[in-house]
């Protein structure tokens, strides 16, 4: 998502500029951060099952599954700021995903999108997305917000945009946060200063 990659490298840049490091990046503490890892390859794996009726029940629990991996990541993180706002992204979505059976798209936001006419977003082969319609609930959180950043559109979700925001103050809290060098109980060995 070029869009998250963008809030997230602002994210950075404010960092940097209020006296963060980047070197920091590799110190970050993120508990329980392989269900991230798990929860994105459920979503991923969605894309090879099969075009059939079977597949379409189990492709949506599997999307269902990896919001509640993420929202126990965010529960197990609840300490670090910025996780609440984007547990909160992440909560929203997930109800408008079950309560509808996928993200509801507002076809008029995915032309913008695209920039192009088109009398309807291709949604074939995902189990994540539906076309908005008169029966969608929830919609004030479906995917209605257009986007089009250098030339690639997408369409998001208000539960998108707290989840970019609060991984973004997320990461620039981490890349601002100082570092103990010496892990906490961590045994020294005298040296010769300890010598009198």
């Amino acid at each position: 998502m070029l869009w998250l990659a963008i809030v997230l490298f602002i994210a950075l840049a404010m960092a940097v500029l209020r006296g963060g490091r980047l070197t920091n990046l590799g110190d970050i503490e993120l508990r329980y951060w392989w269900l991230l890892l798990v929860a994105l390859g459920l979503q991923v794996a969605t894309a090879w099952l099969p075009d059939t009726s079977w597949a379409e029940g189990l492709g949506l629990a599997m999307v269902l599954i990896s919001y509640v991996l993420l929202m126990g990541l965010v529960l197990l993180n609840r300490r670090s700021p910025g996780m609440w706002l984007a547990g909160l992204g992440v909560l929203m979505n997930f109800t408008v995903i079950a309560i509808n059976g996928g993200m509801p798209v507002l076809a008029e936001a995915a032309e913008v999108a695209s920039g192009f006419t088109i009398s309807a977003p291709d949604l074939s082969g995902t189990y994540k997305h539906v076309l908005l319609d008169s029966s969608s609930h929830l919609t004030a959180f479906a995917d209605v917000i257009p986007l089009r950043i250098g030339g690639v559109g997408q369409v998001i979700s208000l539960g998108d945009v707290f989840l970019a925001v609060g991984l973004g103050r997320f990461l620039e809290f981490e890349l601002r946060r100082p570092r103990r060098y010496f892990k906490r109980g961590a045994h020294a060995q005298p040296g010769s200063a300890s010598k009198t």
